[in-house]
């Protein structure tokens, strides 16, 4: 296992890390703890929540990732052999605060709530989910989507500030070691490195954002600011919510999968047709070299030099053990190209 330093701080993190967002839902705690007990053995050090997990988000299953975790680290006693990263969820779940936006009021008691949740009395890094103001993920990263004009920049700067401090407080207080950010942009990001500059203020350390070979919004634009600024880029989805296996082709829903709960009445932005001819042309690539197509996926993020920590998730004992196992595949200069290919064939798939 490879670990590298989470951005400016002395955090040594494991270059894969474990995505937890399906214990509660599609996994019990049980099934969570044998996952967290085999990540452990492998090396990896890194653990990924949120306080609005499981998912898809529900009112019932709301924490239980979070309280999952804690009780592992409870009977195991390895809290200070891992990195444990959360995040306070944003505007819209009427069952979160009542669906308010990030404050420093919703911060100072997200925390306090992780902290019970995780039993611990300290958070390694403590994410904002997505931003209060308008961001191109989800599914509205397409022209014309976001009318930035409509944003009220001094207002988005006041309340980014605030949040600064409120965060700058917690890591002063112990509660947290450092924060990121999710679902943010090149400005959003910049944005918060100045102000944090300005006023003497803790800086974000991370960003993580949807990135795998289907997706790859934030190539070349956000991964030159995380290079340069030295923010850790952390990228979630990298099978593209298990798309890139290939098991939703023609509109097959196999048991059990998530898009087959049919909890999350969102629509799917990811279930294009375009998105099925990139994912075969791919499955393509796999089977002419002899790979396997998650393993191939996941070994072009493990590979990308802007790339901190990949962010995996399973269901499966099976799948995360071949998760874990794709770090000992190097594509050649050949897959990459063949890869590059697609891309180019299909750069927006969904």
């Amino acid at each position: 296992m490879k670990y590298k330093n989470l951005g400016t701080t002395d955090i040594n993190v494991s270059h894969i890390c474990l995505g937890t967002m399906t214990w509660g839902c599609q996994n019990t705690e049980a099934e969570a703890h044998e996952q967290m007990d085999y990540a452990h053995d492998e090396g990896i050090n890194f653990f990924d929540t949120a306080e609005l997990y499981a998912v898809p988000p529900q009112e019932h299953t709301q924490g239980l990732t979070e309280t999952y975790i804690g009780s592992w680290v409870a009977k195991t006693g390895k809290r200070n052999d891992v990195i444990l990263a959360t995040k306070v969820a944003g505007r819209g779940l009427p069952w979160i605060d009542n669906g308010e936006p990030i404050s420093a009021q919703r911060i100072e008691k997200a925390i306090e709530r992780s902290l019970k949740r995780l039993q611990t009395d300290y958070i390694d890094l403590y994410q904002l989910h997505w931003p209060n103001y308008s961001y191109p993920h989800h599914g509205r990263h397409h022209a014309g989507d976001i009318d930035y004009t409509d944003i009220n920049t001094h207002q988005a700067e006041e309340e980014i500030l605030t949040i600064l401090q409120a965060l700058d407080k917690a890591v002063k207080s112990g509660k947290i070691r450092a924060f990121g950010l999710s679902n943010d942009t090149p400005w959003g990001v910049m944005k918060y490195i100045q102000l944090a500059q300005q006023h003497n203020l803790v800086r974000p350390t991370s960003v993580q954002n949807e990135y795998s070979i289907l997706y790859r919004h934030d190539e070349p634009y956000l991964a030159e600011m995380c290079v340069h600024e030295n923010v850790a880029y952390l990228p979630y989805s990298p099978l593209a919510a298990g798309s890139i296996s290939g098991k939703y082709l023609n509109g097959a829903r196999p048991e059990g999968a998530r898009w087959s709960l049919g909890i999350d009445k969102r629509p799917n932005h990811r279930d294009t047709e375009t998105a099925g001819h990139a994912v075969r042309a791919y499955m393509d690539i796999a089977d002419k070299h002899g790979l396997d197509i998650c393993q191939m996926a996941l070994a072009f993020c493990y590979q990308r030099d802007f790339v901190t920590s990949t962010i995996i998730g399973a269901t499966s004992m099976e799948q995360l053990k071949s998760d874990i196992s794709a770090k000992d595949l190097t594509l050649s200069d050949e897959i990459l190209k063949d890869i590059d290919a697609v891309k180019r064939e299909f750069p927006v798939p969904y």
